[in-house]
């Protein structure tokens, strides 16, 4: 495989770098390691590592260290272990950490340490993960490549001169380098599925409700979703499973059962029916990654799975009726940062009025604004039912295309993407390429159904190539089949 000439090239603890959530807990289960000597590996590689790549916005070393003493005094005591047990995981910043700094990577949260923890987070927990840090990602998640947050722009371990993308770039570039066997990510548009396939890991897109929302800083309410970056799909299936359910707390989240996502891995895919939808392989769409997609559908189908073309014909709808619905969304959830009761307020104000426009000029980045006008616009007396009233008929259409394909197909099979990681600044003063980039992903964000990246290879530079599995609601056992079966054929 070659390798991009910018790839990261430290050699500090470079066994952790590959380093599997099931591998960390069976060496802290066996007594190979302990969870704190372990944790304290890792910490020294993100020290050594970290500085090339800006994935980490905070460390909180001394819960981690809590943790992981709890975990080595249950494994001395013989006590039953959580499925996670002294696993190391980075959490993106817009999840809240009791204690710890909750920026969504703005100015205008600068300072704000919340005084509860994300259901997300506090399932990690109870399971025996060691929650290393905050990772950084696009402000408030508003961006596709990770270059919008207001602490500098992540660095891509596989080359570090290009994006890791975004929004959860961190997320997705700490597995990538090694500096956390896990991550949690957030998607509303694409935001786990194009970093993992920029960054060469897994990362899953759980069904809309699949898992609770609560202590997440909100974008865009209808579509933001929390899931995991790994080195593996076994690894995902494991994550998913601790994070997934219904939760009091938030009223979106759904009651439906959980899976048995680990053990369902084991079910053969011969006899699946895959789909492979005619408008995500048109003009725009990198040779590279055509080749890449279309061996994983010849493993598919030597394991067995049937492959059939499929129309998803309002496609050409998604991009823009993400990007009214989104940024309806967005305006109104970023009215609360005001200045007033939490982050930053503006020391030149004399006025209420002048606190409110000024702290929202001083600390929101250009992204974030232009995202809140656009929101504001779209919701404007004059033209709500011109763009936010068909946007959302819009996003019923696309749903239904989703619904009738699912009629006839097990599982989707498309690109993440239509091109590899670009150069850092190579976009940035062109937002709508930018947004250009999301057209095959903020469909199914859309829809609500699952969906998720893995590695299917890479291009003649080095640059990682991911394929995109999407699944009914709540078929997340299938899509997890799928990916596996593509991972497999990959190392074989």
């Amino acid at each position: 495989m070659p390798e991009s000439p910018n790839a990261l090239k430290s050699t500090v603890n470079n066994d952790l770098s590959t380093l599997t959530l099931a591998e960390a807990r069976a060496a802290v289960v066996s007594g190979t390691t302990s969870a704190t000597a372990l944790a304290e590996r890792y910490y020294e590689r993100i020290a050594a590592v970290d500085p090339e790549i800006n994935s980490y916005l905070a460390l909180t070393k001394d819960r981690a260290l809590a943790q992981a003493a709890s975990v080595d005094a249950a494994v001395k005591s013989g006590a039953p272990l959580g499925p996670l047990a002294g696993v190391p995981i980075g959490i993106k910043d817009v999840l809240t950490l009791k204690g710890a700094p909750a920026t969504a990577a703005s100015k205008i949260l600068n300072g704000y340490h919340p005084p509860y923890d994300a259901t997300a987070v506090a399932k990690l927990e109870a399971a025996g993960a060691v929650l290393l840090g905050k990772l950084n990602c696009d402000e408030f998640a508003m961006g596709g490549s990770n270059e919008n947050s207001a602490y500098g722009p992540v660095h891509n371990p596989r080359s570090l001169d290009r994006v890791p993308g975004g929004s959860s770039g961190g997320s997705a570039a700490a597995v990538a380098a090694g500096l956390c066997a896990a991550s949690l990510g957030t998607d509303t548009g694409g935001s786990i599925r194009q970093p993992a396939a920029f960054c060469g890991v897994v990362g899953v897109l759980p069904t809309y409700g699949r898992v609770s929302r609560y202590g997440l800083i909100a974008f865009a309410s209808s579509l933001d979703r929390i899931g995991p970056f790994a080195h593996s799909v076994a690894d995902a299936a494991t994550l998913l499973e601790v994070l997934a359910g219904t939760d009091t707390m938030d009223s979106t989240s759904s009651a439906q059962p959980v899976g048995s996502y680990s053990a369902d891995l084991a079910k053969p895919v011969a006899g699946l029916r895959i789909g492979v939808p005619e408008e995500y392989f048109g003009e725009g769409l990198d040779p590279e990654i055509r080749a890449a997609i279309e061996k994983s559908l010849d493993d598919l189908r030597a394991a067995g799975c049937s492959i059939q073309k499929v129309s998803l014909p309002h496609t050409s709808y998604a991009v823009p009726t993400y990007y009214v619905l989104a940024t309806a969304e967005a305006s109104s959830n970023l009215s609360r940062m005001d200045g007033v009761r939490f982050g930053h307020r503006s020391a030149e104000a004399n006025t209420l009025a002048n606190m409110y426009r000024k702290s929202r000029d001083e600390a929101f980045g250009p992204e974030v604004k232009r995202r809140i006008l656009l929101g504001t616009y779209v919701l404007s007396a004059g033209y709500y039912d011109a763009y936010y009233r068909k946007a959302q008929q819009v996003r019923t259409l696309l749903t239904r295309d989703f619904l009738t394909v699912f009629n006839d197909v097990d599982a989707i099979v498309c690109p993440v993407t239509p091109t590899p990681a670009w150069k850092l600044g190579e976009k940035t003063e062109d937002p709508i390429q930018m947004y250009l980039e999301d057209i095959y992903s903020v469909a199914a964000s859309l829809a609500g159904i699952c969906g998720m990246s893995v590695p299917c290879g890479t291009t003649k530079d080095g640059l990682p190539i991911g394929v995109q599995v999407l699944g009914k609601h709540f078929d997340e056992s299938t899509m997890l089949r799928v990916g596996a079966a593509i991972e497999a054929a990959q190392v074989k």
